[in-house]
């Protein structure tokens, strides 16, 4: 994917990439992205339980609200490999810390790739030098496409604001196309902002934006060990203290970006030929609703019937079934794309399915459920299953 390299750029952050050879084809494999100031920092980290040893010391460098180095390498996870793992993750901090002239406790570590292999800390140690020579305004894109793995295409977005006539950007660059389903964060995110803002205030901004767009999607239900998204906010915009109404206008500005990098994901899955808006109304309470919407998006037969354009919505009954939500299968109502295929738990016919079958060829459609149990609703954004997935990821490591 071509991109404007002006378009992506924010005011005091220069990046680079190269290829360290992490990556067996040889392609760019290590990034990194640096703030010429000092800049508050947030992050949102794995829920998974095994954390590979970059989540660990990035939280650690986090925690007082205060980074301005992101180094980023794809093609090995640094997960599961113990105390060398971790040594290496902190060795590589400290390498990158001394070469810019800023304290480790500022440079978050990042890694993407095959989990328990040993991490080639020689190739990153002899890296780090040229990468940090190359750090440039124009880089990002670079850095966009040094973190992918099965990625099919880097992912990078953008949002123009402004401060009482003060201009400020928002970018944000991101990579995942398999072992997505985000919790709380969402493979590898880096956002990026020339605007002046607390530390606490980015902090609620993105949790609260990972919530409505990263924790709404999800490939193959699956969280990984790395999942990581990380925001660094320079001040280069030369605002002062944000009003309400600013504030609220950054939170809208930073949701767009993030959920503009979430579809791509789910567009991007592995194998993926469609993108599929699961609706769920009706529901009796906030947890009902987004369970059978996460329910219903990660059901692997209703994902197949996806890709075989087949509306088989006894699949889709079956999840909702599963799902342990307040539910009557009688009252529940069903719709694709606008063609409704289920009233009141019944099929609506023949020529109902097959109007909805032409629908289901479209690239992007919405699959739309009422539990008519109560007033609340949610969505997943979700894609099909296709036997590319397989493949893809029986050869992941050969």
């Amino acid at each position: 994917m071509e991109m404007d390299t002006k378009k992506y750029t924010v005011r005091g952050f220069r990046a680079s990439a190269l290829s360290a050879g992490l990556k067996k084809d040889g392609a760019l494999d290590l990034a990194l992205i640096a703030s010429e100031a000092k800049s508050v920092s947030a992050g949102i980290f794995t829920t998974n339980k095994v954390k590979a040893a970059p989540v660990l010391v990035s939280h650690e460098h986090i925690g007082d609200g205060k980074a301005r180095v992101v180094i980023a390498n794809a093609g090995n996870a640094n997960a599961c490999t113990g105390s060398v793992g971790l040594r290496d993750a902190r060795r590589t901090a400290e390498l990158v810390a001394k070469e810019l002239g800023v304290p480790p406790e500022e440079v978050l570590v990042a890694s993407t790739g095959v989990i328990g292999q040993p991490f080639n800390m020689g190739a990153i140690e002899n890296s780090i030098p040229d990468l940090a020579a190359g750090l440039s305004p124009d880089g990002i894109p670079l850095a966009a496409q040094a973190i992918m793995t099965t990625d099919s295409f880097s992912k990078i977005a953008s949002f123009d604001g402004d401060i009482r006539g003060e201009p400020y950007r928002i970018l944000g660059l991101a990579k995942g196309a398999g072992m997505i389903m985000p919790q709380m964060a969402t493979m590898l995110c880096f956002v990026l902002t020339d605007i002046m803002i607390d530390a606490k205030d980015l902090r609620k901004a993105l949790v609260c934006a990972a919530e409505k767009t990263f924790n709404r999607i999800t490939v193959d239900g699956d969280t990984s060990t790395n999942d990581m998204v990380l925001a660094l906010a320079n001040g280069f915009a030369g605002n002062k203290t944000l009003s309400e109404e600013e504030l609220g206008d950054f939170k809208t500005g930073l949701e767009r970006v993030m959920g503009e990098l979430s579809r791509m994901m789910v567009r991007d899955g592995e194998g993926a030929t469609k993108v599929v808006h699961v609706r769920v109304r009706g529901a009796a309470n906030d947890r009902d609703a987004l369970r059978a919407a996460r329910t219903v998006a990660n059901s692997s037969l209703v994902k197949t019937a996806f890709y075989g354009q087949d509306p088989n919505w006894g699949r889709i009954m079956a999840a909702l079934g599963r799902a342990e939500i307040q539910m009557k299968e009688e009252t529940v109502d069903i719709w694709i794309d606008g063609v409704q295929i289920v009233e009141g738990g019944l099929g609506k016919g023949e020529e109902a399915e097959k109007t909805a079958a032409k629908k289901m060829g479209l690239e992007e459609f919405v699959l739309e459920i009422d539990l008519h149990q109560g007033i609340f609703q949610d969505q997943i954004i979700t894609c099909d299953l296709t036997h590319d997935y397989i493949t893809i990821n029986a050869d992941y490591r050969t």
